[in-house]
């Protein structure tokens, strides 16, 4: 009897051994999965060159920022948007988010914000995206950031959205007259909407 309880008892610990190994690999497959789905600074530069006309050295430092602070992002929005704002503002845009594996599809986004703010631009937008496999990750949900404007014709402006463990991070190069600050969230949908909220 006591043979089948250690044939038992082995058995189990043998699957157990076989479950923890199976698990200890899980988490490095999807690490090296994870880094062969994302973009290096230089692919993310190159994309904003051709974005923007041409790389400025003020574009270039922004996406060396957003790197050192966040790594390399699983995908990237390229777009124009418009904002204005007179203490509460609102901001629309439209783009096409690319991923690593060739998935690409059109996207739009919207929100309010409010603040001390006044003013309205037209804005050029790179969006760095972390933590996203595919579109479907940002659609309708609401990507909370805090934002800071201080221009008058033209300037260059990076800040963090979060929701989740996925970050948004919008470099913009805008045209307009700009001043303040603001809390908001934007709001990530299939389809173009007057609705920010």
């Amino acid at each position: 009897m006591s043979k089948i309880i250690n044939r038992r008892q082995a058995l189990a610990l043998l699957g157990m051994g076989l479950t923890a190994g199976v698990v200890g690999f899980g988490p490095a497959e999807a690490a090296t999965k994870r880094k062969q789905q994302t973009y290096s600074s230089g692919e993310i530069v190159d994309a904003g060159q051709k974005f923007f006309g041409k790389t400025t050295r003020g574009v270039a430092e922004a996406v060396e920022y957003v790197f050192s602070s966040q790594g390399e992002p699983t995908a990237y929005i390229v777009g124009e948007e418009g904002s204005g704002a007179l203490v509460g503002g609102l901001r629309y845009g439209e783009g096409v988010i690319y991923y690593k594996n060739g998935t690409r599809q059109k996207v739009y986004w919207q929100g309010p914000s409010i603040g001390f703010d006044f003013g309205g631009n037209g804005s050029r937008a790179l969006v760095l995206v972390y933590n996203s496999s595919a579109p479907r990750d940002l659609y309708d949900e609401r990507f909370g950031g805090v934002e800071g404007s201080a221009y008058l014709v033209g300037g260059l402006g990076v800040n963090f959205q979060k929701n989740r463990d996925i970050i948004l991070a919008p470099i913009r190069t805008g045209v307009g007259a700009r001043l303040g600050a603001n809390v908001g969230y934007l709001k990530y949908t299939r389809k173009p909407t007057w609705n920010p909220f």
